[in-house]
């Protein structure tokens, strides 16, 4: 499984990004995908997940009411809206899925599958 994660790049404070992870050949609609981060010196935290079938959402405390999470099933990719970006956010964000995991989950360790890495900054 190949995920490709794009829509990083440098923004002011305050402004927005949306973040891509599409998958060619893998049914991203069944299965829980989720958005980690990892600042430099920091552990990789999760950001946001978008469960299978249901597709209930799960956003950190930190990005609640700022980042949305949403899936177009027809074109195989899951989005992450970043609004109101904080120098804080700055970090490189992956997408990550995995074939046992329907319900979200926050331990990066239970998911088989990344995508390469897209870089937010956020400064001005």
């Amino acid at each position: 499984v190949q995920l490709q994660a794009s829509g990083g790049g440098l923004v002011q404070p305050g402004g927005s990004l949306r973040l891509s992870c599409a998958a060619s050949e893998y049914a991203l609609d069944y299965y829980a995908v989720s958005w980690f981060r990892q600042a430099p010196g920091k552990e990789r935290e999760g950001v946001s997940c978008i469960s299978g079938s249901a597709g209930s959402t799960y956003y950190a405390d930190s990005v609640k009411g700022r980042f949305t999470i949403a899936r177009d099933n027809a074109k195989k990719t899951v989005y992450l809206q970043m609004n109101s970006l904080k120098p804080e956010d700055t970090a490189v964000y992956y997408c990550a899925t995995d074939s046992l995991l329907l319900e979200c989950r926050t331990d990066p360790n239970e998911y088989d599958y990344w995508g390469q890495g897209t870089l937010v900054t956020v400064s001005s």
